[in-house]
């Protein structure tokens, strides 16, 4: 990616997050739409992470990251602290990576 193309993305990046404050405003969503929003959230955040690590130039693979997501989501899940995490998730792919 060039230059020109970063600050092309950043620049539209921040004119995106100025224009909803400016077109909304004061002005409340509609109930339904702050419910649909809360809901899409996290299986957006969800489905950005898994293609991101078993996405690699437009195929499937399966890697020390898969085993490192299932590390780190079940001590999201188990209410562990976010270093905790973290590191934990970092150990497992380094580990695995180590082995192979």
């Amino acid at each position: 990616m060039t230059w020109p193309t970063i600050l092309l993305l950043a620049a539209a990046s921040y004119l995106l997050k100025a224009v909803g404050p400016l077109f909304v405003g004061a002005r409340e969503l509609p109930p339904r739409v702050g419910e649909l929003l809360d809901i899409a959230a996290v299986p957006l955040l969800a489905a950005l992470v898994l293609v991101q690590t078993v996405g690699t130039a437009g195929s499937f693979t399966i890697d020390a990251r898969v085993a490192a997501v299932g590390v780190a989501a079940i001590l999201v899940w188990r209410r562990a602290p976010f270093p905790v995490v973290v590191i934990a998730a970092a150990a497992t792919a380094a580990a695995l990576r180590a082995l192979a």
